[in-house]
């Protein structure tokens, strides 16, 4: 091999060494936008290991979070619903976060993940949206494995403490801009959907 090819193949390389850093310091940019829901060219089991739309949570200077719905649960739980987004690949993210209001500690959160044996544990894999005008019930998005696209890993919610949460869902029509959220054991929720 000889110098001039040498030089080209370091070049090439320190060229390639370079946008892979581009890339990646522009993937580290908060720039505050939300991730989107996962694109269509991905797997559903994807969708599920690595959930695209986590629940927002409040940063310095944001001030609180807006709250789009309430619905009450058992033992002193508050359902707090932040945001339902319509995103252009045909998904609804719903987040928000649910609120211990009492002094102890509440670990009986099976029953958010639904009925279904293959559903996640500790998960509100159980959440549904209800699309009244159009009289279809939209459940969480899964995996070929059951695996949800939702949180997952909920064990404990402290007295007074608060833990975030995200499900995806289908898109409801275009022209269906209000829906129910129900999760079980709490009072449904009205919801608008933006985006």
């Amino acid at each position: 091999m000889g110098i001039r090819q040498k030089v080209k193949v370091r070049g090439g390389a320190a060229v390639a060494v370079a946008a892979v850093l581009a890339l990646a310091l522009a993937g580290c940019g908060g720039d505050g936008e939300k991730a989107k829901g996962p694109t269509k060219s991905e797997t559903p089991q994807s969708q599920a290991i690595s959930p695209q739309a986590p629940a927002p949570t409040a940063s310095k200077g944001s001030g609180p979070l807006e709250v789009i719905a309430t619905a009450q649960g058992p033992s002193g739980l508050t359902l707090e619903i932040n945001s339902a987004v319509r995103d252009q690949d045909g998904y609804v993210t719903v987040s928000g976060q649910i609120k211990n209001t009492g002094s102890a500690i509440f670990s009986s959160l099976g029953p958010l993940r639904g009925e279904e044996k293959t559903a996640s544990h500790g998960s509100v894999a159980g959440a549904t949206l209800v699309d009244a005008v159009g009289k279809k019930r939209y459940l969480v998005l899964r995996d070929t494995e059951g695996r949800c696209a939702c949180t997952t890993g909920l064990q404990i919610i402290d007295g007074g403490g608060s833990v975030p949460f995200f499900a995806q869902f289908p898109a409801p029509p275009a022209t269906t801009t209000e829906v129910v959220f129900g999760l079980p054991t709490f009072a449904a929720a009205t919801i608008k959907i933006s985006g």
